[in-house]
């Protein structure tokens, strides 16, 4: 077993080790979900704006279009 300074490179090159690892795995899917998550009800989250005016002309009829979803077609 390592003592005194070796145990203490021997943790900051594991940790520096670790840390890489973490950085190369890359994104993890909630992060991914959230940065492609552009349209949003105040009520519900839909992933596109056609399941977004989909939801939103049935699920809120009475409250006006948002303007992002005027020229999408359901």
């Amino acid at each position: 077993m390592a003592r005194g300074h070796q145990k203490i490179q021997s943790q900051q090159k594991n940790a520096k080790k670790q840390a890489e690892a973490k950085k190369a795995k890359g994104h993890d899917q909630k992060t991914a979900a959230k940065a492609a998550l552009v349209f949003t009800c105040a009520v519900c989250r839909m992933p596109d704006p056609k399941t977004f005016k989909q939801h939103f002309e049935s699920k809120h009829p009475k409250s006006p279009l948002p303007t992002e979803l005027e020229g999408v077609e359901a």
